[in-house]
């Protein structure tokens, strides 16, 4: 029987010293020069850019297991879409989020019409089912796409009057992603930022527990058992990394 290689072959790290890393940068607002400190002050001497490598390298198979560990989608999907600007130049980031808040997927595109409303339709069919229900603001984008596309033909559409602060799963649904804007000080290079992105909301979202709805006790024990599903992802388990 064929060996398979680990993914971790070849790097002077251990895979817990590499996953730990990765997951701080998803899941905190923290830089790659500030990680890098973080690893000093526990004996580990590394640099930012191999951080930087690290994230690039591990951060989308991080975010296909957590998409894996976590629950069927809810049936109803919130689009939404918000301006950014790369290095100046405006671009469209569309998100979609279920009746739960779960992120769905995000594209970044140049234009906001109906092609590009269609592109990103086929792009959430591809990981999810057909929903019950699509809620979406008022751009005539979302209706002329939906009605090019049979396998939504059937699905009810709803719309939600957009404008700015409205409180509403879609806008909400962006506030991660804003606030890790600003701490980066802009996002620069398109294909990057969409990498980053992909990995960016279900790695947060594996950590980030509804704990409003939790007491600490019960916080802590799902926090621990998720942490200790992220190191068996890197072949290692919690226990064995502590020791």
């Amino acid at each position: 029987m064929k060996k398979i290689q680990s993914p971790f072959s070849g790097f002077r790290f251990p895979p817990a010293i590499i996953s730990c890393a990765v997951r701080w940068y998803h899941r905190f607002n923290l830089s790659l020069r500030d990680i890098e400190e973080l690893l000093l002050e526990r004996g580990v001497t590394v640099t930012y850019e191999s951080v930087r490598n690290w994230c690039d390298r591990f951060g989308a198979q991080f975010a296909h297991y957590a998409k894996a560990r976590r629950g069927r989608p809810g049936t109803t999907w919130h689009l939404d879409e918000v301006f950014v600007k790369l290095r100046g130049e405006p671009y469209v980031l569309w998100r979609a989020v279920d009746e739960h808040g779960m992120e769905l997927d995000v594209l970044l595109q140049k234009k906001r019409d109906k092609t590009a409303a269609k592109h990103f339709f086929r792009r959430i069919l591809r990981s999810n089912p057909v929903p019950r229900k699509i809620v979406t603001d008022q751009l005539r984008s979302y209706p002329a796409a939906k009605a090019e596309m049979p396998e939504l033909a059937g699905v009810k559409h709803v719309f939600v009057k957009a404008c700015a602060r409205v409180n509403n799963r879609a806008e909400n649904s962006h506030q991660p992603t804003r606030r890790r804007e600003r701490q980066m000080q802009g996002f620069r290079d398109p294909r990057r930022t969409q990498a980053f992105l992909s990995s960016f909301g279900p790695i947060r979202q594996h950590f980030a527990l509804p704990r409003h709805r939790m007491n600490a006790a019960a916080h802590r024990a799902q926090l621990v058992k998720r942490i200790d599903n992220w190191y068996r992802w890197s072949a290692l388990s919690l226990q064995s990394h502590t020791r």
